[in-house]
């Protein structure tokens, strides 16, 4: 029966997911509520009181919810100052990375990737068929920008997803570089889910409805601590948006996520408070890093720090704060195999986790 696969989908090496919390409870034979959880770039505080009361409130969760999303995306047009018809709104921000994917790729096609970055780009168009060329960052993890519009000019690619801020380095793409990609004959993607956490001005979202070759990706996954009802969203050129009308899935924003989403945006103000608080807390836990002798933390524009750790095993390092009940990313990838990253918490996780390195 395997003969009736896809060829190129019985070598796809699967995505890695982070263990959910009640597996890694389970896992390590430690409750739930002493588990700090830093590995996954969830928003410390969770929802909002406001958000849990309109999901407990959902009046019509057996009715199929709104295929355009329509009153998610005035609020987000409302939310960004720009217009509603060029918003998509979808399952996370993974959902039109795919949707993207599927629509300018054949098999064989070639897609630029800037490792280490986001996964689902490359795992994305592994499952369309694509071809990834790697364009490798810089020691700094910044974006080597001679070498990928040399890429650019000879591949010829269709689409370039790049993350700003990138994970796993929290760094945000130099402007001049964008303004020379925005140039090339490609539909240029900036996934921008830590873009709240990144200092003002750094979006390019409002330029989007104006051209022609810009997408900007958004989430509710970060700053308004909504991973787990996964909705995010999409601000697309005009030209683009009858045909991703006619592709995406009909259903795809749950009732549950779409009243989420707007209970999250009409209490902004609280999340841009909490959003502040995070970014302090970046700095602190920034500063207390650069004090221990065996990691060198990266500066980060978003809601974690990559460090690199000098003289250990990054791997036993990851190991043992699990055992004390501290969750860390660990990467087992080429380039990242001595690097761990950390999300930032609340003041007294931080708290643990400095008592912890400092034992």
């Amino acid at each position: 029966m395997k003969k009736l696969l896809r060829p190129h989908l019985l070598k796809l090496e699967p995505y890695t997911p982070i263990l959910p919390f009640e597996a890694l409870s389970e896992q390590l034979g430690i409750p739930a509520e002493q588990i700090i959880k830093l590995d996954a770039n969830e928003n410390p505080y969770g929802i909002l009181p406001e958000v849990a009361d309109a999901l407990r409130e959902l009046p019509y969760a057996h009715i199929y919810p709104d295929p355009e999303s329509r009153f998610l995306r005035r609020a987000l047009a409302e939310y960004h100052s720009i217009p509603a018809e060029n918003i998509l709104a979808g399952a996370g921000a993974d959902e039109l990375i795919d949707l993207l994917l599927r629509f300018f790729i054949n098999p064989g096609d070639i897609i630029l990737n800037c490792p280490p970055t986001f996964g689902m780009y490359a795992f994305d168009t592994a499952i369309n068929g694509g071809k990834v060329i790697d364009i490798p960052r810089l020691d700094d993890f910044s974006v080597d920008a001679n070498s990928l519009l040399d890429a650019v000019a000879r591949h010829q690619p269709k689409l370039l997803f790049l993350a700003t801020p990138n994970n796993p380095d929290g760094g945000l793409l130099a402007p001049k570089l964008l303004d020379a990609l925005l140039k090339q004959n490609l539909l240029l993607v900036l996934d921008e889910a830590y873009m709240e956490f990144a200092p003002p001005n750094s979006s390019r979202i409002k330029e989007v409805a104006e051209r022609k070759n810009l997408i900007v990706l958004r989430t509710f996954s970060k700053w308004a601590g909504l991973a787990g009802l996964r909705v995010g969203y999409g601000v697309f050129p005009s030209w683009l948006m009858p045909y991703l009308w006619t592709a995406k899935q009909p259903y795809n924003v749950s009732v549950p996520a779409s009243e989420a989403g707007l209970a999250a945006l009409r209490h902004a103000d609280k999340l841009e408070e909490i959003g502040q608080k995070i970014i302090a807390e970046r700095e602190r836990l920034y500063t207390e890093l650069e004090k221990i002798d065996y990691l060198k933390p990266y500066p980060s524009q978003s809601n974690f720090i990559l460090c690199k750790v000098v003289g250990r095993d990054a791997a036993k390092l990851k190991a043992d704060f699990a055992s004390a009940g501290i969750l860390i990313r660990y990467f087992n990838k080429p380039g990242l195999d001595d690097h761990i990253r950390i999300s930032v918490g609340k003041p007294e996780q931080t708290d643990r986790l400095l008592a912890f390195l400092k034992r």
